[in-house]
């Protein structure tokens, strides 16, 4: 998150529109991708977007 934080945020904003992915309503899978150069890492990550509010 720390690395690709701000990049995923950027293409949520890009696909979605402004807001954020919850992180109260979230999921998170990791995965073992077998592959014959070396195994691969699968992150899934599922939350509810939430659009900004404005007052």
């Amino acid at each position: 998150m720390q690395v690709y934080g701000t990049t995923w945020k950027a293409l949520i904003h890009e696909e979605f529109g402004d807001g954020i992915m919850s992180a109260i309503d979230f999921e998170m899978k990791l995965e073992r991708q077998p592959d014959p150069k070396g195994d691969r890492v699968r992150i899934t990550m599922d939350g509810k977007f939430l659009s900004y509010r404005k007052y």
